[in-house]
C-alpha cells in the first residue's frame, strides 16, 4: 500500500535478544508493512521463521557488504512499493506512537525528505545527534585529541554538535544520525541512494547532505527513540579504519579545505 512505511536494519554477529525488541514493537505496528533485516555476518544465525512474522524479510548476504550497500538492497525493494523508509540500528528502541507522530509529520510538511526524531540515551538524557556539516578538524578532533586536551577545544565540539540549539524546538539539520533516518522514499529517488563507496561511517553524512540540497531535513522531538548508542570505532581498530577510509573518501568527495558549500550551510545553523 502506498502511503505505508517500511524499514531496514542491517546486522552482523548481532545477537537474538539485541534485535528481539525493535523487531517485535515493528512487527506489531499496523502502519509498517515491510522489515527487512539484512545479515552481513559471515555465519548465519537466523532464517525467516525465527522472526514468525510475514512482514519480516530476512536476507543473508553471505559476506560483509557494507551498511549503506546493505540498506541499499531493501531500499531498491521499497522505493516504488511505499511512501516512507525507516533506516534504523538494531540498538534503537522504537514504538508505535513514534513512527505515527512521524508519519502524521511527514504527511503534513511534503517539502521534508528526511526527519529524525528526539534521540534519548536510555537513562533518558539527550543524544545529541544533530551536526554540523563536518570540516577535516572536526572529525579529528571528536576521534583523536587526547581527552586531557579536549577542554580547550570543548566550544568548538559543542558548536559542531549544535548543543547551543534548543533541543526541545523543531530544527532543520543538514547533519542528521543514520541511527534513525525516517526518508521520504520520493527524496531518495531524487538524490539517489547510500554511496556505495563509503563501507561504514559517515554514509549517513553523505545521504543527509545531498537530500539536505532539494528538501528540508529536520528534526523533530515530539516524536522520540532510545539509542544505546556502541560507538564501535572508539573501541575497536578494525572499525576505527573504516572510519578514516570513509573520512578521506567523503572529504574528497565533498572537498577539504574548500568545501563549496559548507560554510553557506553551516553558518545558517547559527
Amino acid at each position: 500500500m502506498k502511503g505505508s512505511v517500511t524499514c531496514s536494519i542491517v546486522i552482523y554477529n548481532h545477537h537474538a535478544e539485541m534485535i528481539d525488541k525493535v523487531i517485535t514493537e515493528l512487527k506489531h505496528a499496523y502502519i509498517v508493512s515491510d522489515i527487512y533485516i539484512i545479515d552481513n555476518s559471515p555465519i548465519s544465525r537466523f532464517d525467516a521463521a525465527y522472526f514468525n512474522s510475514n512482514k519480516v524479510q530476512y536476507i543473508f548476504n553471505n559476506a560483509n557488504l557494507g551498511y549503506g550497500k546493505a540498506h541499499n538492497i531493501a531500499l531498491r525493494k521499497t522505493l516504488d512499493a511505499s511512501a516512507y523508509h525507516i533506516i534504523l540500528n538494531p540498538d534503537i528502541e522504537v514504538t508505535l506512537k513514534a513512527v505515527l507522530t512521524c508519519v502524521d509529520y511527514m504527511n503534513q510538511q511534503q517539502n521534508v525528505g528526511l526527519l529524525m526524531p528526539k534521540v534519548l540515551y536510555p537513562n533518558g538524557e539527550t543524544q545529541y545527534l544533530c551536526k554540523q556539516i563536518p570540516t577535516p578538524f572536526d572529525l579529528i578532533m571528536r576521534r583523536f585529541i587526547p581527552s586531557f586536551l579536549k577542554p580547550l577545544f570543548q566550544a568548538r565540539l559543542d558548536a559542531y554538535e549544535l548543543k547551543f540549539k534548543d533541543f526541545s524546538m523543531s530544527m532543520e539539520i543538514p547533519n542528521l544520525s543514520g541511527c534513525f533516518m525516517f526518508i521520504r522514499c520520493e527524496a531518495l529517488k531524487t538524490v539517489g541512494l547510500f554511496d556505495e563507496n563509503f563501507f561504514m561511517y559517515l554514509e549517513d553524512t553523505d545521504l543527509s547532505r545531498r537530500i539536505n540540497s532539494q528538501y528540508k531535513t529536520m528534526y523533530y522531538p515530539a516524536a522520540s527513540i532510545i539509542h544505546h548508542y556502541e560507538k564501535g570505532s572508539y573501541k575497536n581498530y578494525k572499525l576505527l579504519k573504516y572510519h578514516i577510509q570513509s573520512a578521506f573518501y567523503y572529504f574528497n568527495k565533498w572537498g577539504w579545505l574548500f568545501d563549496p558549500t559548507r560554510n553557506t550551510i553551516n553558518n545558517l545553523l547559527k
